[in-house]
């Protein structure tokens, strides 16, 4: 069974960083490319960063390019998402996916 268990999210001021994680199991992590996604209330699906199987390839929405870095650690089966400079429209819960399975959320509040 596909499981993947973001952390991190919580209540944050504008301008400060969060660190988020996801902790993958139940595939062969390495062998797959990770996104994070995100829902903020009343919006749809947005997706946020991408980043390949090892790891030397990452994406980013427009939005976040040079406040947020994607990550992952294949030996620990984890994938980060690294936020800084955090502005009010990044509030949303943030999702890590493989492109089949969407885990539970974290929530991600930015507000003063």
């Amino acid at each position: 069974e596909v499981q993947l268990q973001a952390s991190g999210g919580g209540l944050v001021q504008p301008g400060g960083s969060l660190r988020l994680s996801c902790v993958a199991s139940g595939f062969s992590f390495s062998s797959y490319a990770m996104s994070w996604i995100r829902q903020a209330p009343g919006k749809e699906l947005e997706w946020v960063s991408y980043i390949n199987g090892g790891g030397g390839l990452t994406r980013y929405t427009d939005s976040v390019k040079g406040r947020f870095t994607i990550s992952r650690d294949n030996a620990k089966k984890t994938l980060y998402l690294q936020m800084n400079s955090l502005k009010p429209e990044d509030t949303a819960v943030y999702y890590c996916t493989n492109s089949g399975s969407k885990g539970q959320g974290t929530q991600v509040t930015v507000s003063s």
